[in-house]
């Protein structure tokens, strides 16, 4: 059997490897320090990259990720070399950590990621808006998982305040006294899908994990006072289950960075208000005929869900630009390594000249 049937190949990938007859598929399960876990069809090796490849990518985004689907080659060492990765059907980003304007890959081709936020010191909702609004631009669905619901003194209103900003997102609510978290979640994970798990460090990622592989994969402790659990995972890490599907790992976040974010789904009913204002490039602070100040007014939304997406807007560059605008900033992101996306523009009519 080919190993990578359990760590959710499916027939996109297999197509594009026939692409590169001279090299081994392989997806990457584990990433440390200038190392990569792999597995093939036949087993788990360590890779790095080619040189080509560490020469050729100057994003960090670019780089290999956890989730990765990539062609290998043997290594006169024992290591694989990676040398492509194939194209990705989804990407979660996070703003790379003293590096200007870059974006770090969390997690790649995932299907379902579970937003995980606590209810009791963990529960914000600025931060949950901060989370979907980023997996949703990230090709993925989210799903929010209300972890410690034994933990919450009024379940229902916190579950209402959930529902009202999760962008049409499921919620589902867990607690240690429960028995069919594994079911709950089960529904997602079907053969060939991979789903990930984001969240803060101590909100129960690494529990529920556990419950879904059935065995104690994952070291966790105790809780602290402020809801800052021991937490032992310190890289992203992806595991098959025995339901079907795979799952990824990740360290504890405590806020992401919105790099890139996907605000027309996370804000979809302040994005809708917008677009009925009188001038296209209303800020929704004091000019006249503005639909979001006037539903501000009324009670239709709230002080702090408005201040939550200017925030995100203003942190992902988008501050100032209606919703056609943003779409070409994105795609300027996309096509900056040839020179933006009036050069991508040339090249695709100097390609199509040479058929």
């Amino acid at each position: 059997m080919n190993l990578l049937m359990k760590y959710g190949l499916s027939n996109r990938f297999e197509n594009e490897a026939s692409l590169y007859p001279e090299l081994s598929l392989a997806r990457i399960t584990a990433q440390y320090r200038g190392l990569y876990k792999i597995v093939t069809a036949s087993g788990e090796r360590q890779a790095e990259l080619s040189g080509k490849l560490r020469h050729e990518t100057k994003e960090l985004a670019k780089f290999p990720t956890v989730g990765d689907f990539v062609m290998i080659s043997p290594n006169a060492d024992g290591n694989a070399l990676i040398h492509h990765v194939l194209t990705r059907k989804s990407i979660f980003l996070r703003t790379a950590v003293g590096v200007s304007d870059q974006a770090q890959p969390v997690a790649a081709n995932i299907d379902t990621v579970f937003l995980c936020m606590s209810l009791n010191h963990n529960f914000k909702l600025s931060r949950l808006e901060r989370y979907l609004s980023v997996a949703w631009d990230s090709g993925a669905t989210p799903v929010i998982i209300l972890t410690k619901a034994d933990l919450c003194v009024d379940l229902s209103q916190a579950v209402s305040q959930v529902e009202r900003v999760s962008s049409f997102s499921d919620v589902i609510t867990t607690s240690v006294y429960e028995s069919d978290a594994v079911k709950k979640l089960g529904l997602y994970l079907k053969p060939g899908t991979t789903a990930a798990f984001i969240g803060s460090s101590g909100v129960g990622k690494s529990t529920l994990i556990n419950k879904l592989m059935g065995t104690e994969v994952l070291a966790t402790g105790e809780i602290g006072k402020a809801d800052k659990g021991r937490h032992t995972t310190t890289g992203r890490e992806l595991f098959p289950l025995p339901c079907g599907g795979a799952v990824i790992d990740t360290p504890g976040m405590r806020e992401l960075g919105a790099e890139s974010v996907d605000l027309s789904k996370s804000f979809d009913d302040i994005e809708t208000l917008a677009a009925g204002c009188k001038f296209a490039n209303c800020t929704h602070t004091n000019e006249p005929g503005c639909e979001v100040r006037q539903a501000l007014s009324d009670g239709v939304i709230d002080q702090r869900r408005l201040n939550s997406y200017f925030k995100l807007k203003q942190e992902a560059g988008y501050d100032g630009l209606n919703s056609k605008q943003i779409e070409v900033k994105k795609l300027e992101r996309m096509f900056q390594e040839v020179g933006g996306m009036k050069n991508a523009r040339k090249f695709a009519k100097e390609k199509r000249r040479q058929k």
